[in-house]
């Protein structure tokens, strides 16, 4: 079974570390034994429940799918994300909401978003024996704070933020830090520096690893094409050419078949009727 030490092993010795995210059981068996780790992220807000952004979740919505995807896994590392205001309150709930995470939900590590303004929750809550992946950059929980989608890092100022950041993130015993839509040269820089290692999403290649949304890469949304995603097929055109097929062969007669259908046990229809 991957842990934390499989990730930073693999910064050592310069192995590319894969993780996905999974929501459910059965997308986390077929993934579980390929990937060094599954990302139960707090994008299900908008891959499953239809929200407009990740605000939203809460820590019920967070262990309904981290428990559905630890019964599915045996080898992946399973990290849950701390959802919107779980982790901002106060280091004391901070330390109740990701135990809940781990003790309720089956998760080996969980994830905050930020820096400064969480490093006293970051520390309590590996102190408490709990795991820790920090996350840099756009962090999606502050969409409202950065007024949309956007990339982040691309001045001096906010990048050098982010490098202190960085550092400060390492210092406090994080075993990660993902890297959201930072330009390339500035993942490059601080996966460089740290000994930790660095998960990329839209911030380029030389990350220690990188990270996607399964249900992205796998093309489940065809209206969907942001530029850190490479779809490595079209699910969304699969399931409907299947389902068209389905139709057709329901309102045709082609299905179900007599192989499709069960039949009774030792008699007949007929004696069943004689029994009226």
């Amino acid at each position: 079974m991957n842990t934390v030490e499989t990730f930073l092993n693999k910064k050592k010795s310069k192995e590319k570390i894969t993780v996905l995210t999974s929501y459910d059981y059965l997308m986390t068996k077929i993934i579980d034994d390929t990937v060094d780790a599954i990302l139960v992220g707090d994008s299900l807000g908008m891959v499953m429940l239809g929200y407009e952004d990740t605000t939203r979740v809460t820590m019920e919505d967070m262990l309904h799918h981290i428990r559905a995807v630890s019964r599915g896994s045996k080898k992946a590392l399973i990290i849950g994300d701390m959802p919107f205001l779980s982790y901002h309150i106060g280091v004391k709930d901070s330390v109740i909401n990701a135990g809940r995470l781990v003790r309720e939900g089956g998760c080996k590590a969980v994830k905050l978003e930020g820096g400064y303004g969480v490093i006293d929750s970051i520390k309590a809550i590996i102190n408490a024996g709990i795991p820790v992946m920090g996350h840099l950059g756009y962090t999606p929980q502050s969409v409202n704070v950065f007024g949309g989608h956007k990339a982040q890092g691309k001045t001096k100022e906010s990048a050098k933020k982010i490098l202190d950041e960085a550092i400060l993130l390492e210092d406090a015993g994080v075993f990660s830090i993902v890297l959201e839509c930072v330009p390339y040269e500035l993942a490059k820089y601080i996966s460089s520096k740290l000994k930790i290692p660095t998960i990329g999403i839209g911030s380029g290649q030389n990350c220690d690893g990188q990270v996607l949304v399964t249900h992205d890469m796998l093309g489940f949304d065809e209206n969907f094409n942001p530029r850190h995603v490479k779809k490595y097929t079209n699910l969304s055109d699969i399931i409907k050419k299947a389902v068209v097929k389905y139709v057709n062969e329901v309102t045709y007669g082609d299905f179900p078949k007599e192989h499709n259908s069960y039949v009774l046990d030792g008699f007949s229809i007929e004696e069943l009727i004689d029994l009226k």
